[in-house]
């Protein structure tokens, strides 16, 4: 397998898996099982181990959320191969990187195993120096693909989420309705109940009416015993007085039908008494309505001729007023607008001008205050600069007086003595750091080997790992945190690497142009910095060319002399600028001629700078005086403006008055020329109308007079009637005395009531005959007065 790769890993106590052992082939891998079985557990200890914070993995709020319920602690080991070209430390780890990252409930530690379980390093630089090295971290553990599902995931999530709150806030009303719903049918209960309380109570009249109907029907029965008792004697006073009762009955009948032939004939005159009456009142209300209509038009009639005399003298009234108004106070009047008119054409000629003058000041201080702005931003910049500068040459100074303090500071220093102090501990003295036992060919290379190499230059070496502890203790000793500590078989030869191993180019490699007299140095500069596989050109276009186009074996990375970094990973073109901060490499030697060379450009800077220091004062000078000039140019156009709109107030009032005195006169007259002569016209309609109503008055009065003449011989026609109905009185009469003979005698109770029904009848016939007759003699009556 090749250096960086995963060839196994081992849980305990992680999420759901109690003991987990998975051996990963050289290519690609898969994982399966059902839903819950820990599949994305393994890729989650992957990230813990690697350093990934718990939220960051979307799976805990914390590390001992991740140890297994029940347990307390929880361990990830992940063996990372490590061995051919691209291996991290092969004489110190060997061919296996173990990684393990124990969690407990209160803490959790990461410890760096080399092949045999030794452990080597726990510090969190030792693992971001590894990850960094093989470049793996989210690519070789597909981890990119994970968070990128996850973070679909929460898309989808939140999307989820949205639609719930959605269809929780449209249910509500639906809940609300249920909730009154269930009310309703609670009241509907209550109401059923009292329905079925009325069917009972309705059961219970219904029973006590059938109670009520049992004893009425019992007295009625009482009553119709004794009535049967009596049926033998009314039977034989019934048989006895048939025959008398059937010539009654027949006389009756013969009376009987000249009574109703008698009613039929008094209803119809009756009807046809009615709707004359009605006919004669219809004709009296139509007669009665035109005579107040047409008296209601001649009112109005008189009101409109009233109101055209009244018109008439206001018109004359105004027309004499008109013609008494005198020309001289016209002239006047035109005269004051023609002088407000010029006052207000100067007084908008100075606004514009004063309000132009003041707009090309205003552009012109806004030109300015850019200027200052501008200035001093650059100002700032050559400050920055500047310092930026002075902080170089006090490097250079320190480095040309010291060249260990290039690779650390005076921290190397006090590493230094400390190393003295404690120099009985070690096997072999330290070597270190590496960047002061080394020299550059040519100083051209400096920063291009500085940027490459880094703070490997400041790495000491040891021989073993205990040398290795000691030298540790030495750093914390003085405070040097983060000292990067390689350990190194001293006794190595000066390694030999064959040509087919290096990079196929004219161009030269960092191992090189770099020379030591230290062969360990040497040596660890190609373990560690791959010195051999970096090639160094002179340009950017140089450095493209290398490192892309021509696909160069064994090529590692392509340094320019500036310092910029090109290399090719996984169909990926990287380039890295170089840091601007620095002009020259730790290792490069004419430091003097770099210090005068940032001296001038300093000197340089300081001058361009008083120059800017002295066109901004100018500028400032110059934006108070526009300020000035501007403020004094406002508050004279304010004035004119102000002053400009009196004048228009002016004018205006003026205006306004002459039009009003103009208007008034002429609209007045007119529009009382027009109310007179819509007066008129109202007159000539009301005219024409009052003509219509006296045609419909005339007929009017000859339909009532025709309808009365009808009235009245109808009223004779019925008089002579009256002997005829006196006769049929005195035949009832007759029959009313044999009935009553009949009753004399003892006739039977059924005849008897049959009797007394056509007793009532005739009563009834007298009575409205004699209505009849005496409506007619009223009517009569109120005709001839």
């Amino acid at each position: 397998m090749a250096a960086g790769t995963i060839s196994r890993i081992r849980l305990e106590n992680f999420m759901c898996h109690s003991s987990l052992h998975i051996e990963l082939g050289e290519h690609v891998n898969f994982i399966t099982g059902q839903n819950g079985s820990g599949k994305s557990a393994i890729l989650t200890a992957l990230c813990v181990a690697f350093g990934c914070r718990a939220k960051n993995t979307q799976r805990a709020a914390s590390l001992k959320d991740f140890i297994k319920t029940g347990c307390s602690y929880a361990s990830i080991l992940v063996d990372i191969n490590n061995h051919g070209e691209d291996a991290f430390k092969h004489e110190v780890f060997g061919n296996v990187i173990i990684l393990e990252r124990r969690i407990t409930e209160s803490s959790s530690s990461t410890v760096l195993k080399d092949q045999h379980g030794r452990k080597v390093a726990h510090r969190k630089d030792d693992l971001v120096e590894i990850i960094e090295h093989f470049n793996f971290f989210f690519k070789a553990t597909l981890l990119q693909q994970v968070n990128d599902l996850l973070g679909s995931i929460r898309k989808n999530l939140n999307v989820a989420d949205s639609i719930v709150e959605e269809l929780e806030r449209s249910i509500m009303p639906v809940l609300k309705e249920l909730d009154d719903i269930q009310d309703k049918i609670k009241n509907m209960e209550h109401i059923e109940e009292i329905a079925h309380e009325i069917e009972n109570l309705k059961k219970k009249l219904a029973w006590a009416w059938v109670y009520d109907v049992d004893k009425k029907i019992g007295e009625q029965t009482e009553k119709l015993e004794k009535l049967r008792e009596r049926i033998p004697a009314c039977q034989e006073r019934i048989d006895r007085n048939t025959a008398i009762i059937e010539e009654l009955r027949k006389e009756f009948i013969v009376k009987k039908e000249n009574v109703r032939s008698f009613l039929e004939k008094t209803q119809e005159v009756r009807r046809m008494k009615e709707k004359m009456q009605h006919d004669i009142h219809e004709a009296v209300k139509l007669k009665m309505d035109l005579e107040k209509e047409h008296a209601r038009g001649m009112q109005v009639l008189n009101k409109m001729n009233t109101r055209v005399r009244q018109l008439e003298a206001q018109v004359h009234e105004f027309q004499l007023k008109h013609m008494q108004q005198t020309q001289a106070e016209v002239f006047q009047v035109e005269d004051s607008i023609w002088e407000l008119q010029q006052e207000i054409n100067s007084a908008n000629l100075s606004a514009t001008r004063l309000s132009e003058e003041e707009k090309k000041l205003s552009e012109e201080l806004q030109d300015i205050i850019k200027s200052i702005s501008d200035i001093g931003k650059e100002i700032d910049e050559d400050g920055r600069r500047i310092n930026q500068l002075k902080s170089q040459i006090e490097d250079l100074r320190r480095r040309q007086h010291d060249k260990l303090t290039a690779f650390g500071g005076d921290r190397v220093q006090s590493l230094y003595r400390s190393i003295e102090r404690h120099h009985s501990r070690f096997k072999c003295p330290p070597i270190g750091p590496i960047g002061y036992h080394v020299q550059l060919a040519s100083n051209c290379w400096s920063l291009a080997v500085d940027c490459a190499l880094g703070r490997l230059l400041d790495a000491f070496i040891v021989s073993c790992h205990k040398d290795s502890l000691v030298l540790r203790e030495c750093a914390k000793e003085v405070k040097y945190h983060n000292l990067q500590i390689i350990i190194y078989d001293f006794s190595k030869p000066r390694l030999v690497i064959p040509n087919h191993l290096l990079p196929s180019t004219t161009h030269p490699t960092i191992l090189s142009v770099i020379h030591s007299e230290n062969p360990t140095i040497l040596n660890v500069l190609v373990d560690q910095g791959h010195t051999e596989r970096q090639v160094l050109v002179q340009d950017y276009e140089a450095g493209k060319s290398v490192a892309f186009d021509k696909r160069i074996r064994n090529l590692k990375e392509v340094y320019t002399s500036d310092g910029s970094k090109m290399f090719y990973r996984a169909s990926v073109e990287t380039i890295l600028p170089p840091n601007r901060k620095w002009r020259a490499g730790r290792l490069c030697t004419s430091l003097g001629e770099k210090i005068i060379e940032i001296e001038n450009e300093t000197a340089e800077i300081k001058k361009i700078n008083s120059e800017r220091w002295d066109r901004k004062g100018k500028l400032v000078i110059d934006r108070d005086n526009i300020n000035s000039k501007l403020r004094t140019l406002k508050r004279k156009r304010e004035d004119e403006e102000q002053h400009l709109e009196r004048k228009k107030v002016q004018l205006d009032d003026t205006k306004k008055i002459s039009i009003a005195n103009k208007h008034d006169t002429a609209v007045d007259t007119s529009e009382l020329e027009a109310e007179m002569m819509q007066v008129k016209e109202d007159i000539g309609n009301k005219e024409l109308v009052l003509e219509k109503i006296n045609l419909k008055l005339t007929d009017a009065l000859r339909e009532e007079n025709d309808k009365r003449a009808s009235y009245k011989n109808f009223i004779e026609s019925a008089h002579a009637e009256m002997g005829s109905i006196s006769d049929a009185e005195h035949e009832l009469q007759l029959v009313e005395e044999k009935i009553n003979d009949a009753q004399q005698r003892g006739i039977s109770c059924f005849d008897l009531f049959q009797i007394q029904g056509i007793q009532r009848i005739w009563w009834q016939c007298r009575e409205r005959m004699n209505r009849f007759l005496e409506n007619m003699q009223e009517d009569e009556f109120m005709r001839t007065n």
